[in-house]
């Protein structure tokens, strides 16, 4: 690869990990908030050591380079070369161009829903007071599963998550959570009865009461809230939990 193909990689994978992690907050939807300094620090290491291979290419440069375009003199051409590695170029475009969206009820609906018991050699904490009592859906999930005390039993609580279709009929309202980055995302997902399904995907803020159902303590079930309202709302800044 010619370096001045390489420098121009450089400066464009550069230039979009600077564009998702300094200016705006779309690396949000692929890695932790606290990881935003190593991005912005290796996205201008990367665009730095691209410009100066660019200006080490051009110091370089013979007046009578040969082109990689020409035949070599057997018979063939190596102009595929930088071609190919124009390719290379096109995961960064994206990004610059259009940043894929953070993962959602597609991802949700094709992962297991598998919550490991928790450390509770001390119990739960107490619930705090609040009508309806916001919740993060992963900790509403666990108390629903694993807290024998059952403090949720006739609490109004609001969780706040996403759209995800149950198979043959009805719907969760679904949080991801992550602890490094994307890929080692977990579904957390609650059952809503009693109202009709938004948009796939959509963000809503679900109010409810727990519905006991008799599947508590295992690590698979899934609680289910008896909703009194459901709320349109944006899609939060930071999408996991």
């Amino acid at each position: 690869m010619r370096r001045e193909v390489q420098a121009i990689l450089l400066v464009l994978l550069g230039s979009a990990v600077l564009r998702i992690s300094l200016f705006s907050d779309t690396y949000l939807r692929y890695v932790r908030a606290a990881l935003r300094p190593y991005l912005i620090t290796a996205g201008v290491l990367v665009v730095v050591l691209g410009v100066l291979t660019a200006l080490a290419a051009l110091r370089g440069r013979q007046p009578a380079e040969h082109d990689d375009e020409h035949d070599d003199g057997h018979g063939h051409s190596h102009a595929h070369g930088p071609r190919i590695a124009w390719l290379l170029a096109l995961p960064a475009v994206v990004i610059l161009l259009v940043a894929p969206p953070a993962l959602g009820s597609y991802t949700a609906q094709h992962a297991g829903n598998t919550v490991a018991k928790p450390d509770t050699a001390a119990g739960f904490p107490a619930l705090p007071a609040g009508d309806p009592l916001p919740l993060p859906l992963a900790e509403f999930e666990v108390r629903a599963d694993w807290d024998t005390a059952k403090p949720l039993l006739g609490r109004r609580v609001k969780l706040l998550g996403f759209v995800t279709p149950k198979s043959g009929g009805g719907w969760y309202v679904t949080r991801l959570v992550i602890s490094c980055c994307a890929a080692d995302a977990v579904t957390y997902k609650v059952e809503v009865r009693g109202a009709q399904m938004p948009p796939a995907n959509s963000w809503v803020s679900v109010t409810g009461v727990w519905q006991p159902d008799g599947n508590a303590a295992q690590s698979d079930a899934v609680p289910a809230l008896n909703a009194s309202q459901v709320v349109p709302v944006p899609q939060p800044r930071d999408p996991y939990e």
